[in-house]
């Protein structure tokens, strides 16, 4: 009878899992693989061509089809139901979409996306020490990166002064690139790193493990500060303040009540003096933060304002259906809304982007996901909570970005948002 309720608490669409039975030999040869492939691929993401990165991508999701063709299926988790929803409203979209061929493109990255998270949520349901060696396979990807785009502080300025803007409140200011070509994309890849590689250097009990950690997270806090990415800036500054909170309640858990009311905003007020202070004293923070709110007299803000609007009025004439997923499917249609002189790859906003793309129904079940993922993280007190509060917090950094940009949609960026949702959604972390 167990069995039989558990059999149709499984979606249609995953009752074919399993449908092999294999020697144990072979489940542990393709679990040994997937965690090759997916090092891999976190490990090379600012380095690898599209192609390469193409098979990468295929490679995963067909680990996943084999590994699941010899895998009963399980009750999903409230994560993995709101991602399926979410691709079942792309299908729907992506049939009824204007531009329904360059539509099709965008839900075919959108799925092989979805095929590494799927992988990465089966592998870390074996073994929890496949979080760290995922782990730390992105982080020395991200050193590598951090010290790549530092060395860029001592180039000549004529390599660095494609991304200066004359125009702009911050006109003159050098912005670091590294391996990916652009500051805003480089932010947005370091920026999830950090929280991490602080979980990274608390958890792991080697002194090698710790300080490969250490030296990630401050290399890649510095970098992000160098690429002068007010998104990337908020972002870091977000996800920082995230984690550092959720450790100090977690630490003070068992502390009388009025300490563990008083620390936390001692440390906000701490914070916010420090922050304040970095603001008035330091000539390239203050000439960003400036640049902020000259609305319109700065060029990047009043591009970006130009773009939001044409894109309300893309909503505003398919609110439900959206227009289909990917870039493919904007590029078609934006130029019959731009504004002259202010064309754009995408909506600059990631709320407005899947509003575009998907609709209400699109950006509800987005929202779905995230209030699930906050209420898993927020749960988690046991032995795991440390990866809890590290992926949350990349979370929070790149929905801080997400607001003014759309550099998640990128797979250097995109992919880490699936490790942490893969990695709340693992069973290993327990309420």
């Amino acid at each position: 009878m167990a069995d039989a309720t558990d059999q149709r608490s499984i979606p249609l669409l995953l009752r074919w899992q399993g449908c092999l039975t294999p020697t144990a030999s072979v489940q542990q040869r393709l679990e040994l693989l997937s965690g090759v492939v997916l090092m891999l691929l976190l490990g090379s993401l600012p380095f690898v061509s599209r192609s390469g990165l193409g098979l990468e991508l295929a490679a995963a999701g067909l680990l996943w089809l084999l590994w699941s063709l010899i895998t009963p299926a399980k009750r999903l988790g409230a994560i993995s139901r709101w991602v399926l929803l979410y691709l079942a409203i792309a299908w729907v979209c992506t049939g009824f979409s204007p531009v329904p061929i360059a539509a099709a493109k965008g839900l075919l990255k959108l799925t092989s996306y979805l095929g590494v998270y799927a992988l990465m949520r089966t592998l870390l349901e074996r073994q929890i020490v496949w979080w760290d060696r995922l782990l730390a396979a992105l982080l020395g990807g991200g050193l590598f990166s951090s010290v790549l785009a530092l060395r860029q502080l001592y180039a000549s300025t004529d390599e660095l002064a494609g991304w200066a803007d004359p125009n702009s409140v911050s006109a003159g200011t050098i912005r670091i690139y590294g391996p990916l070509g652009n500051p805003n994309l480089l932010a947005g890849y370091l920026l999830p790193l950090v929280p991490l590689a602080c979980i990274a250097v608390l958890r792991w009990k080697r002194l090698s493990c710790r300080l490969l950690a250490a030296v990630t997270a401050l290399l890649a806090g510095s970098a992000t500060v160098f690429t002068y990415s007010r998104g990337g800036w908020l972002g870091l500054l977000a996800a920082l303040a995230l984690a550092g909170m959720l450790i100090l309640l977690r630490t003070t858990a068992h502390w009388p009540p009025l300490w563990r009311r008083l620390l936390p905003l001692a440390a906000l007020l701490i914070a916010g003096i420090a922050l304040a202070l970095a603001i008035t004293q330091l000539d390239p923070i203050r000439t960003r933060v400036l640049s902020l709110v000259a609305g319109r007299g700065d060029s990047s803000n009043n591009f970006r304002i130009n773009v939001w609007l044409a894109a309300i009025e893309m909503v505003q004439d398919r609110p439900w259906l959206g227009i289909g997923p990917g870039n493919a499917a904007f590029n078609s249609i934006y130029p019959l809304y731009q504004q002259p002189k202010f064309d754009a790859l995408s909506a600059y906003s990631v709320p407005l982007e899947i509003l575009v793309e998907t609709g209400i129904p699109g950006l509800l079940a987005c929202l779905g996901l995230l209030l699930s993922s906050i209420q898993r993280g927020l749960r988690i007190h046991g032995q795991q909570g440390l990866i809890a509060i590290g992926s949350l917090a990349a979370i929070a950094g790149l929905l801080t970005q997400g607001i003014t940009d759309t550099i998640f949609f990128r797979p250097e960026v995109q992919l880490i948002g699936w490790f942490a949702l893969a990695s709340l959604g693992a069973t290993w972390l327990r309420d």
